[in-house]
């Protein structure tokens, strides 16, 4: 594995830890839609939440919340859909951002919630 893979995999973890000690369920991991992968699926209360977790060495040009295209968000948004209908849930979607950025002994975390829209 790459250090890249490795520094992602472990914000993965890091996000999903910090969301269940937050109250959210844990409901997938790495969910794969066609050509999307949604990180993190959760859920607090009435609310699914699709969490995208970003990470990044310090001094890296491009910050983690810059990182989310277009493409990959009308992916995620395609992705989420499957998700809900296959399971007729019955809930408000939210998407949110969860970056790290790592500076070879910290992890700095920020927890951007209603990062992007579907349709806009």
């Amino acid at each position: 594995m790459t250090k890249a893979h490795d520094l992602g995999k472990k914000a993965e973890k890091l996000a999903a830890s910090y969301l269940q000690n937050s109250g959210y369920t844990l409901l997938a991991k790495n969910y794969r839609y066609l050509k999307a992968e949604v990180d993190l699926i959760v859920q607090k209360e009435n609310t699914l939440v699709a969490v995208e977790v970003k990470a990044r060495t310090i001094g890296f040009v491009l910050s983690p919340d810059q990182a989310v295209s277009p493409k990959k968000i009308k992916l995620l948004v395609e992705a989420v859909d499957h998700f809900v209908q296959s399971r007729e849930l019955d809930v408000e979607v939210r998407f949110d951002l969860i970056t790290y950025v790592f500076d070879g002994t910290h992890w700095e975390q920020n927890h951007i919630t209603d990062a992007f829209y579907p349709f806009g």
